[in-house]
């Protein structure tokens, strides 16, 4: 078994997935609140389950601003939690609820991810409570991305896993 990605490391990322989503103003406050508290079999198809896509750039700016100053090994970390949760969610009870090819479940899943650990937490119980069809890619290899800027090199998570779809033997 390869290296699992520790509590603390674990907390640290969703700290910092809400402390990102913090910095985006207390709207993205009532539109995480939403998905996470709405009931998915009365959905009827609203723009709003949408409405947290808009603001996934300014997420992901503010989560990069935080990151400014991290080493090799924090950005690797994080990293092997992030491909942990992905790994996680790459199951076909998902997949049934955010449709998708093999590369657009996985950007589901990175919406699932970068939503936070609340609505994670939502689908990863019930799966449909995800949304079909809304992605955000950039969060699937935001810390790979990261640490390649940085360090010139894609960190080695040693976690033996696979964040891409269907590679979760369990989940299919």
């Amino acid at each position: 078994m390869g290296r699992v990605p520790t509590a603390d490391e674990v907390a640290r990322f969703w700290e910092l997935v809400e402390s990102a989503w913090m910095a985006c103003g207390p709207q993205t406050a009532g539109i995480r609140r939403a998905l996470v508290d709405r009931d998915p079999a009365a959905d009827d198809g609203d723009g709003d389950l949408y409405a947290l896509e808009a603001w996934m750039d300014h997420f992901l700016t503010h989560l990069r601003r935080l990151c400014a100053d991290m080493t090799s090994a924090e950005l690797t970390d994080l990293d092997r939690v992030v491909e942990r949760q992905l790994y996680a969610l790459d199951r076909e009870e998902i997949h049934e609820h955010t449709d998708g090819s093999d590369d657009g479940f996985l950007y589901c899943r990175g919406f699932i991810v970068a939503a936070g650990r609340e609505f994670y937490g939502a689908v990863d119980a019930d799966p449909t409570m995800a949304v079909v069809d809304a992605e955000c890619e950039a969060m699937c290899y935001f810390f790979a991305r990261l640490h390649h800027e940085r360090f010139g090199v894609y960190p080695d998570t040693g976690s033996g896993i696979c964040r891409e779809s269907c590679h979760n033997r369990d989940g299919w």
